[in-house]
């Protein structure tokens, strides 16, 4: 590891401890030629593994980015917190790389996402869902918001809970 004040690679590590839940090594380092510390973190590099094989069977490498930004269009003016759809990714990220494939189909990360959405906030997955299952017209549209009404709970209070 090359020292970030004087450039030199030669370092010794004083500390090492597991970080973020045991997904990460946090190393203290301190440069054997000048003498400063630094600290570096080292984690499973796993996204680059994997390429997503689209509708028009094209591949692309995972993005992240991509699924976070659907669940915060789909979230978008909703009662959720961000830390709530991080960790969504999360999840769905370690049930990819649990599963050892190298190629997952664009359909199978929608259908995650589609899931968690659906117990999370019945209007994010009719958003999602619109253009996920790519619903035609306000018929698909009404009969998914009719099934998704008949699996959640009943409303706590006056106007809450109704999706239309």
């Amino acid at each position: 590891m090359r020292c970030p004040y004087c450039h030199d690679d030669n370092d010794k590590v004083i500390d090492s401890r597991a970080t973020d839940g045991g997904k990460a090594i946090r190393r203290r380092r301190e440069c054997v030629a000048c003498g400063k510390r630094f600290t570096t973190y080292e984690h499973v590099e796993r996204n680059s593994r994997i390429m997503v094989i689209k509708k028009d069977d094209s591949r692309v490498p995972y993005d992240r980015q991509k699924v976070l930004a659907g669940l915060e269009k789909a979230c978008y003016k909703r009662p959720i917190a961000a830390e709530r759809l991080e960790k969504m990714v999360d999840e769905i990220e370690e049930k990819l790389f649990q599963a050892g494939r190298r190629e997952v189909a664009a359909m199978d990360i929608g259908r995650m996402v589609a899931e968690r959405l659906k117990r999370l906030d019945p209007v994010a997955y009719i958003r999602f869902a619109s253009v996920y299952m790519q619903l035609r017209n306000l018929d698909d549209l009404m009969q998914e918001a009719r099934e998704v009404q008949q699996q959640v709970p009943p409303p706590i209070g006056p106007n809450q809970g109704q999706l239309f």
